[in-house]
């Protein structure tokens, strides 16, 4: 396993790490969650990111025990609020002070611990004043019960607002946590120049773009049998824009590019994130132990460049580069 520092801290976290959305407490029973948790620690992986949403609440809480008994100054644990948890009450979600403070100590009990060492706004909040939500930052910062502050899915101006608000009120924010991989590039535009420019680095979600660029769906072929495209708890619903014969098709191109390296589509795919000098981290899911222990092995993996453009050469018009995908994406009001 190989570290990179998280923005311009002195923070350093796995270049692969473990996340558990759309796993733990609803996809995967609890005994091959924690499998899957200790496959992680025994690869190397010490970082661990989750949420309070997640299976409404109930991923924290394995992960937490999952993780019991692990010397705690060895990991690196990543949660988030923003998102309607519990029973979804008016103040059950955003990033208001009431909100953030009181998800900072559910989050702390249901994950075992006394502080997180990041802790991530999901979203931005645009029924509530940024002020706010950062001095709720800046408090939890202060109490001792997060290390440092990231968000996830900021925009490029988002994000300076929020990294001078926080500056002013003398803590760090770190990280945003953006989808990215060789299909979904819509951070290079913008957010990833504003985030070099901030320190600021990228904990991406779904490398491999929710199992596409594992390369198992093949164009007009039949969906492999317990594979996220047949999930209907959530699965389906999130892979269905790749799930086209012309993107199917190209990522199949992939494979040549794949075996010269001496690596599994899915590897690939992970590694390619990787040379991206912003991106901190690959976050990976897994179902089975082999899954983390394949993934894995992406850790160090130097793409030539000449094998990069070969990458963008087939896959072509199929990649998504609207920066404007990200402020798109985010929830116009609050969700409840």
């Amino acid at each position: 396993m190989e570290f990179r520092h998280l923005g311009a801290s002195g923070l350093k976290i796995s270049e692969i790490t473990y996340g558990n959305w759309l796993t733990h407490g609803s996809q995967v029973e609890n005994d091959a969650a924690v499998a899957c948790v200790h496959a992680a620690l025994d690869a190397g992986i010490s970082t661990f990111d989750t949420a309070d949403v997640y299976a409404n609440t109930l991923a924290e809480t394995v992960l937490g025990q999952a993780l019991k008994g692990q010397r705690r100054e060895s990991l690196e644990i990543m949660t988030k609020v923003y998102f309607p948890t519990g029973p979804k009450g008016h103040n059950d979600t955003g990033l208001s002070r009431k909100h953030v403070l009181e998800s900072i100590e559910g989050s702390l009990r249901r994950l075992g611990t006394d502080h997180v060492d990041v802790y991530q706004a999901h979203r931005y909040d645009v029924a509530t004043p940024l002020e706010e939500t950062m001095q709720a930052f800046a408090d939890v910062v202060r109490q001792g019960k997060a290390l440092y502050v990231g968000v996830s899915e900021w925009t490029a101006d988002q994000l300076r607002e929020g990294h001078a608000l926080a500056k002013q009120l003398g803590f760090q924010l770190v990280s945003n946590q953006p989808q990215y991989s060789a299909l979904w590039r819509v951070i290079e535009g913008e957010v990833v120049p504003a985030s070099r420019e901030l320190g600021v680095s990228q904990v991406v979600w779904s490398p491999i773009a929710q199992g596409v660029l594992t390369g198992k769906y093949r164009p007009g072929g039949a969906l492999p049998e317990g594979s996220r495209a047949t999930d209907e708890k959530g699965g389906k619903q999130m892979i269905s824009r790749w799930m086209r014969d012309d993107v199917l098709e190209r990522v199949q191109r992939l494979r040549p590019v794949a075996e010269e390296l001496g690596l599994s589509m899915s590897q690939l795919a992970v590694a390619w994130v990787l040379q991206n000098d912003n991106v901190a981290c690959a976050i990976i899911g897994a179902s089975r132990p082999e899954q983390v222990k394949e993934n894995v092995r992406a850790a160090g993996v130097r793409i030539p460049a000449e094998l990069m453009s070969r990458i963008d050469e087939a896959l072509g018009d199929v990649v998504e580069h609207d920066p404007g995908k990200t402020l798109e994406g985010m929830p116009k009001e609050r969700l409840a």
